[in-house]
């Protein structure tokens, strides 16, 4: 009965000078690929068990792709383990591999970031970025790239590998509520406590500008011309930011010309020495 086992098992299917396949062989196989399987479908439970639904769709359409790797090395073992020389595809195929590797590199590179973008949850649809000293806010985020829409409606491609390679700022990481701030310098001698209730009033009444957190004046700097100071405040739009620090500086421009405070600009005095 055994002896009758062993012979099925090698039961020879396909007999060449360099690849020897026996029904043990595919057996073999059968049950790596079922070992694999199993161990794959487990492994994508665990990863997408606590992403959201939109992410999970996009992490299984990769993971898709890495099954497929995986199987591959799962049958080069299995065929390695069960005397099949392997050797002889292996050296045929190397050098299309290693040129293979060489083309896929960036792709894979790029990949691999919007798979750990995804798990780590650093970058959402919706968050607002600034890549390149350009801000804009994130429409989708691929497997291989990033859409974001500027404050002037271009849209930008960004490769995922850049948010992993270069300083990625979120303006949304922590609240989805920007602090912004103005600048602006008065003259020499001017009420310093009635410019400070001037700015406070202008954030105060201006649209856009949140309530909570209180909006807050610094005096900075003693300038060359100026006494300079800040207008910090707080908006929940960071993508209308120019905007409405435009529409603050019209306030402020407005509210200290009814007040006689003077904007001063760079003064020099020049003195000429006759000899």
């Amino acid at each position: 009965m055994f002896e009758t086992f062993k012979e099925i098992i090698n039961f020879k299917l396909i007999d060449t000078d360099s690849i020897d396949i026996t029904i043990g062989t595919v057996a073999l196989l059968l049950i790596v690929l079922l070992i694999t399987s199993l161990l794959l479908k487990l492994v994508r439970i665990i990863v997408t068990k606590k992403l959201p639904l939109e992410d999970k769709n996009r992490f299984i359409g990769f993971f898709q792709f890495i099954r497929y790797i995986v199987f591959i090395f799962a049958v080069i073992f299995a065929l390695d383990v069960s005397g099949v020389n392997m050797s002889v595809l292996l050296t045929a195929s190397a050098a299309l591999l290693v040129g293979l590797g060489f083309a896929l590199q960036q792709l894979f590179q790029d990949i691999i970031s919007g798979v750990l973008i995804i798990l780590d949850q650093s970058l959402h649809v919706g968050d607002i970025v600034e890549v390149d000293d350009k801000v804009g806010k994130v429409l989708e985020i691929k497997l291989r790239t990033t859409r974001v829409v500027t404050r002037n409606d271009r849209v930008m491609v960004i490769p995922n590998h850049k948010f992993m390679m270069d300083t990625l700022f979120n303006w949304t990481q922590n609240s989805f509520t920007n602090r912004e701030q103005v600048d602006v310098g008065v003259a020499y001698g001017s009420d310093v406590e009635l410019v400070r209730t001037l700015l406070l009033q202008c954030a105060q009444n201006a649209d856009n500008v949140l309530n909570e957190p209180e909006p807050l004046v610094l005096f900075e700097d003693f300038g060359d011309s100026s006494l300079n100071f800040s207008l910090y405040f707080y908006v929940s739009d960071g993508m209308q930011s120019p905007k409405i620090k435009s529409d603050l500086r019209f306030r402020i421009e407005a509210i200290f010309r009814q007040n006689n405070i003077i904007i001063p600009f760079p003064q020099r005095d020049i003195r000429i020495i006759k000899e």
